[in-house]
């Protein structure tokens, strides 16, 4: 085998390694709690834990954004499973774990789109992206489940905005610097 099929698709060296990277740092995140800020509102916590979800999406592809997500998923379920009312053993699996797990893919997706128009813009929109997926989600079922009113959308709209700029400005600055991007001059050294 060779040094260049190695490093070829999801399970390649290169990938592999830094799956194990993002996943020290949602770990950290977590279990520092250094992935969570106090928010006056329903969620009463904001979150940064999607980010290293999105830049390995970003850097590795989806398969690398979904297995870093699985620390944020596991961490959200056993975090807030205990303070809604849940309807039934399914919900709180699909609402704190599994729909988690699509901020990796959607992010990819944006990413793909977008990269060969700006890779600045691509990363930018992909972060957004990303934070906006894990709320879309999250709250999608918990209001399809009934646990949480519609009537929370405009309380939490502040800090979705707060989320998706900050997943931007975070995967921009951490893929620009990875990827050493000429920032602001359109242009790579890679």
């Amino acid at each position: 085998m060779s040094l260049q099929s190695s490093n070829e698709g999801p399970f390649s060296t290169r990938n592999i390694v830094l799956a194990g990277v993002l996943l020290a740092v949602a770990l950290v995140l977590s279990l520092t709690g250094l992935g969570y800020f106090p928010v006056p509102n329903v969620a009463q916590q904001a979150t940064i834990m999607h980010v290293p979800a999105i830049v390995g999406a970003v850097l590795g592809g989806p398969v690398v954004g979904l297995i870093v997500n699985l620390v944020f998923s596991f961490d959200s379920y056993t975090r807030f499973v205990g303070g809604f009312q849940w309807p039934n053993a399914i919900a709180p699996i699909l609402t704190l774990f599994v729909s988690r797990l699509a901020i990796g893919v959607v992010a990819w997706l944006v990413y793909r789109a977008l990269k060969g128009l700006n890779e600045i813009v691509a990363l930018a929109s992909a972060g957004a992206a990303g934070a906006l997926a894990n709320t879309a989600f999250v709250l999608g079922f918990a209001i399809s489940f009934g646990v949480l009113p519609v009537e929370v959308i405009p309380v939490v709209l502040p800090q979705v905005a707060f989320e998706a700029i900050l997943g931007a400005v975070v995967t921009v600055a951490v893929v620009a610097a990875y990827k050493r991007l000429a920032v602001g001059r359109g242009g790579s050294s890679v």
